[in-house]
């Protein structure tokens, strides 16, 4: 039997000449191609002046549990499935982990076209640290709940990527700029590669008020990342301690304390062996 597999394919994020030509043979040659909104694939293959021979199922939050066995059922019988979401990489805050994992689990091959990322994008625009970032996906809806997820990010040293609706960006910013300073700097990219790209850089206050007087189209949020704190090893001894009573290995709440304050990891390691000591 002819092995199947799953390919991920990266899709343009607006300017449809970002499609890779192995774009174009993918959706030209499926046997299967689950897309995220069937009538943006229409589009997307006219475009690309591509007609693909292959079914075309959704592939939609709603129905992506559903649509799993289905697929699994093609992928084990030797078809190509390719799977493609709006815009960007399936997967990052798009549909697809679901199915990726149960090809996993069913040891079905997959492989990946890669192409554009609205997370990479906005992180190379965005003029803050790219050597370390994080990804947070959407910022939570409820107020209570996005207050909670930004106090999490109050001492993260990495650069924070996000995304956010525009109705809802400037209670975020504003949010942020209560939780995390007035002088934490961030920025905001919006429609990215297409006719009204924007990248407005400054300070979570400023970027709040621009954003007040209304902001449309796709969001991504670039934050930086908290500066060090000015804190003595023996300060961080009950964190690091409070870590540990909770699960955590010493070595790695010692190192992860230490590399978000700055201090020595090895000073911080042996002061909490110390305070045990004296304990």
């Amino acid at each position: 039997m002819t092995e199947g597999r799953l390919v991920l394919a990266a899709t343009p994020l607006g300017d449809v000449r970002d499609a890779s030509p192995r774009l174009s043979e993918a959706l030209a040659t499926a046997d299967v191609i689950a897309a995220e909104d069937t009538r943006r694939l229409r589009s997307l293959t006219a475009a690309l002046a591509v007609s693909p021979v292959g079914r075309v199922v959704s592939f939609y939050e709603d129905v992506e549990t559903a649509r799993l066995p289905k697929l699994l059922e093609s992928l084990q019988s030797g078809e190509t499935v390719v799977l493609v979401t709006d815009a960007g990489m399936p997967s990052v805050s798009d549909p697809g982990f679901r199915l990726v994992a149960a090809c996993v689990e069913a040891e079905v091959p997959v492989t990946c076209l890669p192409g554009p990322s609205a997370v990479t994008t906005a992180l190379a625009l965005s003029g803050l640290p790219c050597d370390r970032f994080c990804f947070e996906g959407f910022a939570p809806r409820k107020p209570g709940e996005r207050a909670k997820w930004l106090g999490s990010l109050k001492n993260e040293p990495r650069t924070v990527v996000f995304f956010e609706s525009p109705h809802r960006l400037a209670s975020t910013l504003s949010d942020a700029a209560d939780v995390l300073g007035l002088d934490r700097r961030a920025a905001v990219c919006r429609e990215l590669t297409k006719t009204y790209e924007e990248v407005k850089r400054g300070n979570l206050p400023d970027l709040a008020a621009w954003a007040n007087e209304g902001v449309k189209g796709e969001i991504t949020v670039v934050l930086a990342g908290a500066p060090p704190r000015s804190v003595s090893v023996a300060d961080l001894v009950p964190e690091v301690s409070s870590r540990v009573a909770a699960g955590e290995r010493l070595k790695s709440a010692a190192a992860e304390v230490a590399e978000a304050t700055g201090v020595s990891k090895k000073e911080l390691y042996d002061a909490v062996l110390a305070s045990r000591t004296k304990g």
